[in-house]
């Protein structure tokens, strides 16, 4: 084995950041998963902290329904911004913006029902 990485010491390079990359990626996965199977994170009350991205997966709607909402462009900026954030810069109360985000939401998921 040590006379394998001493001779092909690029290919053991290789396979090493290879194999960190795919624990990174598994750490993340795990720990999402733990995370959003606790009961606590699901249908979690809107608030001001929270992000598009976070409302979308915490009551399993499409981020397309929550940027439609919030008239937001679907990118990368959609999941870092708080909804504190968007609100003062559409220059509407907080109170408004969740009252939209719950009409997208129930609007949803009556959808699913039909």
């Amino acid at each position: 084995m040590i006379q394998f990485v001493k001779q092909h010491k690029w290919l053991s390079f290789a396979f090493a950041l290879a194999f960190v990359i795919t624990l990174v990626f598994l750490i993340r996965l795990t720990a999402s998963v733990v995370y959003w199977s606790d009961p606590r994170h699901v249908d979690q009350t809107i608030a001001g902290w929270m992000t598009p991205r976070y409302v979308s997966r915490s009551w399993s709607v499409p981020p397309e329904v929550i940027a439609e909402a919030l008239d937001l462009e679907r990118s990368g900026v959609m999941g870092r911004t708080t909804l504190d954030r968007i609100a003062a810069q559409k220059n509407l109360s907080f109170e408004a913006l969740v009252k939209d985000l719950n009409s997208a939401i129930g609007t949803f998921r009556g959808s699913l029902d039909e």
